[in-house]
């Protein structure tokens, strides 16, 4: 079977599959970069290791921090308290290697550590694309090769299976800062499944979502069909999933699986970087653990459970922290809060 292009793959699953995506790259140049060479987790580099040289003060200017490496993504500081990730492959609908997944979770890790980042957006790069999932040429390459899973799991053990954070080293990532996804257009495989996992997700009027997955032969293994199941209820999930149909943004938002719709196609990034922005002005420490309380109960079966889980890890270290006793004097004192880096 000969190899076409990704784009061609991609465009096969989509609607008006005539229509193309034009417009050059960002130049990756522009990528800030601490390990140019990347280092797979399995080869002798611990994650602390990669999260100890690159640690920065709270009061470091975005334009000195030095994030690890990640090929095809552009990172940028839209200001010192949010780190935002483009996807730039627009060529290949921004679809993600899975180098890439490893080199992401890193990334999101390192952001976790980071004293001056209290938010992180994800967006693609042009107009028509988010993320159309995984990169098709990649896996057909390796089928071509007529590599087993066993070969795989041997010499490129990054290849066969995603991180644990999951696709985009997020889908399945829990982390203890919020990840907002401005979804600019197309959010389709592992694409969706990074929607499902966002804290908050801004969708573009002409954004459509879908787990095209068993339509080409594979299936959704990025932790989305769990988390569409928990979203919408069994039906729904299984009505999106096994008949691979698009959900058009306002679908999307009518059933809860996005926070809202941009005004214009164009103000996404905008609009979602302004949530970030609310996001980024609250405690820290109020913040991880609020999250926390949302992110169990979403996971663990017992509703009560899940707030015990919360209340008996997290509340007294909250209660203790610098930032609860600076929040009650600036209410107080009617001034604004000088938060300090969380401690939790």
């Amino acid at each position: 079977m000969p190899i076409c292009s990704t784009t061609s793959i991609v465009y096969s699953l989509l609607p008006d599959a005539a229509s193309r995506c034009s417009g050059a790259e960002i130049p990756l140049a522009r990528c800030t970069s601490a390990t140019p060479n990347f280092t797979f987790p399995e080869h002798n580099i611990s994650r602390s290791e990669i999260l100890k040289s690159t640690n920065t003060s709270p009061n470091m200017a975005p334009s000195t921090l030095k994030s690890p490496h990640v090929d095809g993504v552009l990172v940028s500081y839209p200001t010192p308290q949010i780190l935002l990730v483009t996807l730039n492959r627009p060529k290949q609908m921004n679809s993600v290697t899975h180098t890439m997944n490893w080199q992401l979770q890193q990334l999101f890790e390192w952001f976790d550590e980071q004293d001056s980042l209290r938010v992180a957006v994800v967006t693609g790069s042009g107009s028509k694309a988010f993320c159309c999932g995984s990169d098709l040429i990649e896996i057909e390459e390796a089928r071509n090769a007529k590599l087993t899973t066993d070969d795989l799991k041997k010499s490129e053990p990054y290849l066969h299976e995603h991180p644990r954070a999951g696709f985009g080293g997020c889908s399945r990532r829990r982390g203890k800062k919020p990840i907002l996804a401005a979804v600019n257009g197309f959010a389709l495989g592992g694409g969706f499944e990074i929607v499902l996992n966002a804290d908050i997700a801004i969708a573009s009027p002409k954004a459509q979502f879908g787990l095209p997955e068993a339509q080409v032969g594979v299936y959704a293994y990025g932790g989305g069909l769990p988390r569409l199941v928990r979203a919408v209820g069994m039906q729904a999930a299984t009505d999106i999933a096994l008949t691979c149909r698009r959900v058009s943004a306002q679908e999307a938002l009518q059933r809860g699986l996005i926070a809202g719709i941009s005004k214009t196609p164009e103000s996404v990034l905008d609009e979602t970087l302004e949530k970030a922005k609310q996001m980024a002005s609250i405690s820290p420490d109020g913040t991880v653990v609020t999250r926390a309380g949302l992110r169990e109960a979403w996971e663990t079966g017992s509703v009560e459970r899940a707030f015990q889980i919360t209340h008996e890890q997290l509340y007294d270290k909250l209660i203790a922290g610098e930032n609860c006793g600076e929040g009650l004097a600036a209410f107080r004192e009617k001034r604004k809060p000088n938060w300090k880096p969380s401690k939790l």
